[in-house]
Parts: C-alpha cells; sequence; structure tokens
C-alpha cells in the first residue's frame, strides 16, 4: 500500500511540476503577472487538488481500507505543514504519504 501512496504522490507532483516548468521555458518574455504565467499556476494548483480530492474522497484500491478519520488527520497534519514551510508543496507531499503510512501501521 506504502509503493501506491508513493507513487501517486509522485504522479501528483510530476503533473504539477511539468507544467510550472513548461510555463517557464516557454515565457521568457512574459512578465511574471501575465495571462499565461496565471494560467499555468491555476493550472498546477487545480490539478493536484482535484487529485488529492478525489484520493481523499473515493479512494481505489488499499487506499479505500484507510478509515476516513485517519485520512482527515493527514489532510489536517498537511495543511499545518503547508502553512509553516510559507506555503511549499513538497514538503506536506512527502509527509503526507509518511504520516498516512505510519498511522495505518499503527491502527
Amino acid at each position: 500500500m506504502t509503493s501506491n501512496i508513493v507513487i501517486a504522490i509522485l504522479v501528483t507532483s510530476l503533473a504539477t511540476y511539468l507544467s510550472r516548468f513548461l510555463g517557464v521555458v516557454s515565457a521568457e518574455k512574459i512578465k511574471e503577472t501575465s495571462k499565461i504565467f496565471r494560467w499555468f499556476n491555476c493550472l498546477a494548483y487545480s490539478t493536484l487538488a482535484a487529485l488529492i480530492a478525489r484520493i481523499i474522497i473515493f479512494p481505489a484500491g488499499a487506499l479505500a481500507e484507510a478509515d476516513y478519520f485517519i485520512r482527515f488527520i493527514v489532510i489536517i497534519v498537511s495543511l499545518i505543514i503547508f502553512y509553516s514551510t510559507k506555503k511549499n508543496l513538497v514538503y506536506p507531499t512527502a509527509f503526507s504519504a509518511i504520516i498516512l503510512a505510519l498511522l495505518n501501521y499503527l491502527q
């Protein structure tokens, strides 16, 4: 189960940062406040939010065996990490997999 969670996080991160990378590469002369930059940023965040919401609300496979209570604890801890690291997405994404695996193991 842990490897599936890690794979889901890696795919989600790849989708997020790939769109950001393509935005930076294709927009050398575009201002950071332009519509194209805002679009890439919105695309990255919406993709990540949609995938996380789907995983939490409608889990498939081994994640479906995890209790809703454990999933919500992971969400709360991830939000705390997100805001304490100045809205960095890498730390809460990585730690969410670790916390979920630990809580499921201890259950």
